[in-house]
């Protein structure tokens, strides 16, 4: 089964996904730095799930062009991790909406923790159905900084509650990681032997 179909539906949702949450932006009712003060923490929040998406969709474009087949339960896993991030701008809104209240700081840290889940299983399950000498299973390794970042986002959750302001800092701290670098290396080592692939 060919990617190209599966990459260019995740793109889409994707950007439609960060579409959405532009919109939930409203224009300033004012001309002076007065009417923008109302603004800053839905800005602040979009700011935050902008990077996080962006950080998704590199890694996925990565993943993606170091995978060589497709198969219905890669759909499947990816479709998965669809799910989570498509449910982005709705917290993105509801935290900006109540300056970081809280329970929507914890469902947050929630969401971008099963978002960080379903795309562990998404990886595990390219790497097991490219084998274990893929290029994606050597860029990914033993994905230490994956899993120390689904780590973070479990430690953030019941931190909302205690104190957001330190819950935040450990949110941003767990975004997940960028994978450029361990696919540049994983490629150029495959250049010397046929069967090896990139991480996400």
């Amino acid at each position: 089964m060919s990617k190209g179909r599966l990459e260019a539906f995740s793109d889409a949702v994707i950007a439609i996904v960060i579409t959405i949450m532009v919109l939930e932006l409203r224009v300033p009712h004012g001309a002076d730095w007065e009417a923008l003060r109302p603004l800053v923490p839905k800005l602040l929040t979009y700011v935050l799930s902008f990077i996080f998406l962006g950080i998704y969709w590199n890694n996925h474009h990565h993943m993606l062009q170091a995978t060589d087949r497709i198969n219905g339960t890669i759909l499947w896993a990816n479709l998965h991790l669809l799910f989570w991030l498509s449910l982005i701008p709705v917290i993105t809104g509801w935290m900006g909406e109540n300056h970081f209240a809280p329970l929507p700081t914890a469902v947050y840290g929630g969401v971008l923790l099963l978002a960080a889940v379903a795309y562990l299983i998404l990886q595990t399950t390219i790497v097991a159905q490219q084998g274990t000498n893929s290029k994606l299973a050597a860029a990914v390794g033993k994905d230490v900084k994956g899993k120390l970042s689904a780590a973070l986002y479990v430690a953030a959750i019941p931190l909302a509650f205690a104190n957001r302001w330190i819950a935040i800092p450990f949110e941003l701290a767990a975004f997940p990681p960028y994978y450029n670098r361990s696919f540049a290396r994983s490629g150029s080592r495959a250049g010397n032997s046929p069967s090896r692939e990139p991480d996400s």
